[in-house]
């Protein structure tokens, strides 16, 4: 058991007030190893995996640190691949900055300039941005980084995913090369390792877990099943007794849009979330699902790192992700804060090979639900490593449909 707490870093009266505020009195292994390297002014290369706490393991030092010093803003830089992470951010600077005399602000693409415009105007103290709205902004010459003091990759190795590098480093070097660097990824890639190379100065490198890893109260499952009876096995699963707030994962951004059409159609409350949706369509989702109002977000990969809903208590891959990395984040959307959460995944014949890939990441063989309504027999021998023991269904058993209705067809094909 952790012995450690928030007490013993060397963080002010006015931080440990708001980390209490929240609810925390034990720091995370990440947040252990990162706050004091940080506060000595350490450049710090980080691997946290999602659900881990990252957020405060960077902005709690942040926060402490600017606190203690005064001058014009930005005096700290926030990057961050996607919107909603970067509100995700935004969130946890006012919590933990909640009674100290700090201001920040958020600069996203897909929303208005001028509200950002007037906040920049402001002389925040830290901006949360992402790459693309920033150089908009600074091409506009309305940000000015030459006082940044901390600097802030979050999501490096996605960041790199996404091709946002060059975006990263012509922005990088429009700072003083006397700076505090911090790095934080979900692993420590060679790609990821030569990019800190060019950015940080003698920095300590820490871990919070080995990579591929994920949270211990996660329970896996896999359920075989052909792709035309996805949809009817999806609502099966939504329509049992323990399956309250639902994060659904697909790996096409109109799939997404049809699958919450099928869902609305069958009385289950859902939206969608993606890329082609506005920051404001985004944000009212989310918000919906946040508040209870919907019980079913239906997602691509672009929020598999980039929100943190409380009491998520299950992740449905409706179909597996391509990257097997991507399956650690996904599922790390529940069982987060010590709570316990399912994760589970539809798999069909062609799927096989991402099962496989998955699996060899996380170093275990997820365990297989035979007995469910639409459970196929053809694609679970495809399975060619020893399959796992069969377990008790997840989610109440269903009745196998006698006569699936003809005008559903087309669009189970489709979606």
């Amino acid at each position: 058991m952790n012995s450690v707490r928030f007490s013993d870093f060397n963080l002010s009266e006015p931080i440990l007030r708001a980390i209490q505020d929240e609810g925390y009195t034990t720091p995370t292994p990440i947040q252990e190893k990162a706050i004091p390297e940080i506060l000595q002014g350490r450049d710090v290369m980080a691997a946290a995996q999602t659900g881990t706490g990252k957020t405060a393991a960077f902005c709690l030092p942040m926060i402490e640190l600017l606190s203690s010093r005064k001058g014009p803003g930005p005096r700290a830089l926030v990057l961050t691949p996607t919107r909603e992470l970067a509100l995700q951010i935004q969130d946890s600077i006012g919590a933990y900055g909640r009674h100290v005399r700090l201001t920040s602000a958020v600069i996203l693409g897909g929303a208005p300039m001028g509200p950002q415009i007037r906040a920049i105007a402001r002389r925040p103290d830290v901006l949360v941005a992402t790459p693309g709205r920033l150089l908009d902004l600074i091409r506009q010459k309305h940000v000015n980084l030459e006082k940044v003091e901390i600097l802030v990759l979050d999501e490096a190795d996605r960041m790199l995913d996404m091709g946002f590098i060059h975006d990263v480093r012509k922005i990088v070097s429009m700072i003083r090369a006397r700076r505090q660097t911090l790095l934080f990824s979900a692993t420590l890639s060679t790609a990821v390792q030569d990019l800190a190379s060019t950015m940080l100065t003698d920095p300590i490198a820490v871990r919070s877990a080995p990579d591929g890893s994920m949270a211990s109260k996660v329970d896996h499952k896999v359920l075989f099943v052909d792709r035309d009876n996805k949809l009817e096995l999806l609502i099966d699963v939504l329509r049992s007794d323990n399956v309250q707030r639902t994060l659904v994962f697909t790996g096409t951004k109109h799939r997404a849009d049809r699958l919450v059409r099928y869902l609305e159609r069958a009385g289950i409350s859902s939206a969608a979330i993606h890329s082609n949706k506005s920051q404001n369509q985004r944000q009212r989702n989310l918000g919906a699902f946040h508040s209870g109002r919907i019980s079913v977000l239906v997602a691509t990969d672009i929020v598999a790192r980039g929100i943190d809903v409380d009491r998520i208590t299950h992740v449905v891959n409706y179909e597996l992700p391509k990257d097997a990395e991507n399956y650690v984040h996904r599922v790390g959307r529940t069982a987060r804060a010590a709570e316990s959460g399912i994760a589970i995944s539809f798999c069909d014949a062609d799927e096989i090979p991402l099962l496989r890939g998955i699996e060899k990441l996380i170093r275990q063989t997820l365990p297989a639900v035979h007995e469910h309504p639409f459970h196929s027999g053809r694609v679970a021998s495809m399975r060619q490593d020893r399959p796992a023991a069969s377990h008790p269904t997840p989610f109440r058993r269903g009745r196998r449909p006698q006569n699936r209705a003809r005008s559903r067809q087309p669009l189970a094909r489709g979606a």
